[in-house]
């Protein structure tokens, strides 16, 4: 019985290893491939986000060491 529950186990987990390489390598294959004949191609551009800065929690400026 102990054989077959550790055959099953590594049955499951050859499974799920499979499944998970063919899942991560079907999305690279997709991520890295060629745009199709006739495609128009996009320009792609940096996005500058700047994050709003709470001034009334802690301090406003950096502190500063003095010797």
């Amino acid at each position: 019985m102990n054989t077959i529950n550790n055959s099953l186990k590594a049955l499951a987990c050859g499974m799920g290893a499979l499944a998970i390489t063919a899942v991560l390598s079907w999305t690279f294959v997709q991520s890295t491939s060629a745009a199709p004949a006739g495609a128009v191609p996009t320009v792609r551009m940096a996005k500058l986000t700047i994050q709003q800065r709470h001034v009334w929690f802690g301090q406003s400026q950096p502190a500063v060491l003095v010797d």
